[in-house]
């Protein structure tokens, strides 16, 4: 079975305690989306939003951060009640180090690779890793973007080699993620989808979280 993160990127933040009860429900996980308009364009939240939030639901904090120099991060994330954080692989010169402080720090590692990397290039530091992020849309960043069938074959190739290492690491999928695209990305290999817009811009956030969770049931 797969399994859903709630992101928060499109959730509405006057309302942010309210609308992750409403979908925790549904979700295995609340996917946290941290930017700092360097590594790319947005400017988004940091760990005193996680802070607040790690009091109002008990699943798990997993943030992604899209940010220059994630490894001076890593105390102050871990101290805010982060449970897992990824980092990007274009954003360090040593994955494998900052995946190790990550994880002295208290948290699960993982590491994202953009649209324009070659997913091969994250196979040299899969051991010991949580999750790898794969982002799934046209450039990183930006919640709401058409999701890009071309990943699918990132997916595929991520999940061979996972397997062929006998890893355990969560395959995540992220960007353009609904119904009908999650369940391609879980029957290409991924193990986790992770949606923002699908969810918080719906009608009734709940039932779009219901549903995508569904999907990922009735996956791998």
């Amino acid at each position: 079975m797969a399994r859903l993160a709630a992101s928060i990127l499109s959730a509405d933040f006057a309302r942010l305690g309210e609308q992750v009860k409403a979908v925790e429900a549904f979700a295995d996980m609340i996917h946290v989306d941290v930017m700092d308009a360097h590594f790319v364009p947005p400017l988004t939240i940091g760990p005193v939003v996680v802070a607040s939030l790690r009091p109002v639901s008990s699943l798990p904090l997993h943030c992604h951060l899209m940010v220059e120099h994630p490894e001076r991060l890593l105390a102050d994330f871990a101290e805010a009640g982060t449970d897992v954080l990824t980092f990007h692989l274009e954003a360090v010169e040593d994955p494998g180090k900052v995946a190790a402080e990550t994880q002295a720090a208290g948290m699960r590692p993982g590491v994202a690779v953009n649209p324009e990397t070659d997913v091969r290039d994250a196979f040299p530091h899969l051991e010991g890793l949580d999750n790898v992020i794969l982002m799934t849309l046209e450039s990183t960043g930006y919640a709401g973007q058409p999701f890009q069938a071309s990943s699918l074959r990132k997916v595929e190739a991520l999940r061979a080699e996972v397997d062929r290492r006998g890893l355990g690491l969560d395959i995540i999928v992220d960007g353009g993620i609904n119904e009908e695209t999650g369940a391609r990305c879980i029957e290409a290999g991924a193990t986790m989808l992770a949606a923002a817009s699908s969810i918080f811009r719906a009608d009734d956030p709940a039932r779009a979280a219901e549903g995508l969770a569904r999907v990922a049931g009735e996956g791998r």
